[in-house]
């Protein structure tokens, strides 16, 4: 077996990878910088995040496009410039852009979810001035998306989009070796759609196709020492805590 991920300096080290979800908030809001803190105090490496454009065109730290679950605030976050954003209050500080997330934690390795077209440019933008094209992947729910931008950064790592892992799931599960268009792993749920997408035979098939397999959103121990003992490379957590004790035992 040979990953395509041999050549990618992001996924140098060995596996299991711990990917912390929105940074570890346990104890801090979701996608903050002290969510992010405490994932890296703790041991890990990967940090899994989301950014959405801002009025400005910056790309800001943020899974939802509106304020209203995540915030004392309601709106649009594409309708407020990233300095207003910094203001708003998401459990005590302010929304950070991926610019200042990539100079605050430059040990960190970051897994960008793109969650709108407006981030885009903000997002090739912040990689390209903190030199960090390798320590991120970018990926996104969107195909478009996902490809637009990582056209615009030539050799990043990137994982495929909702569609595109559907199409490989299909090839292989048929034994064929899907098209991979600047793909370097699937990070996908267990099961979905009433399909189960991680088995050992279907973990083996996407390795020989040369990727490597993450499963997201694992939260409990058990669960996370049954799919490492499918094979799989990465586990996507809330609680990076647990599984870096399982990863480690």
């Amino acid at each position: 077996m040979t990953l395509r991920t041999a050549d990618q300096p992001y996924f140098a080290g060995p596996t299991p990878r711990v990917f912390a979800h929105r940074g570890l908030h346990t104890t801090a809001p979701e996608n903050t910088a002290s969510s992010f803190r405490a994932a890296i105090e703790i041991g890990v490496t990967y940090i899994e995040t989301d950014v959405v454009g801002s009025k400005d065109g910056v790309a800001v730290i943020s899974h939802d496009t509106t304020l209203d679950r995540i915030s004392d605030r309601t709106g649009r976050l594409a309708d407020f410039t990233a300095t207003e954003l910094a203001s708003v209050d998401v459990g005590g500080e302010g929304f950070i852009t991926l610019a200042q997330a990539l100079e605050q934690f430059p040990t960190a390795r970051f897994n960008i979810d793109v969650k709108d077209a407006a981030a885009i440019s903000g997002v090739v933008s912040a990689v390209r001035d903190a030199n960090a094209l390798n320590r991120v992947l970018v990926t996104s729910f969107s195909a478009s998306r996902r490809r637009a931008t990582v056209a615009q950064l030539p050799g990043v790592a990137s994982s495929a989009a909702s569609s595109e892992f559907l199409a490989i799931a299909a090839m292989t599960r048929l034994g064929l070796t899907p098209p991979l268009p600047r793909i370097h792993a699937l990070q996908i749920p267990e099961r979905a759609y009433g399909m189960t997408f991680v088995t050992e035979q279907l973990v083996e098939r996407y390795h020989r196709a040369g990727l490597e397999v993450h499963v997201w959103t694992v939260n409990d121990e058990a669960t996370m020492r049954r799919l490492l003992g499918l094979g799989i490379d990465g586990i996507v957590t809330d609680r990076a805590d647990i599984a870096l004790d399982v990863t480690s035992s």
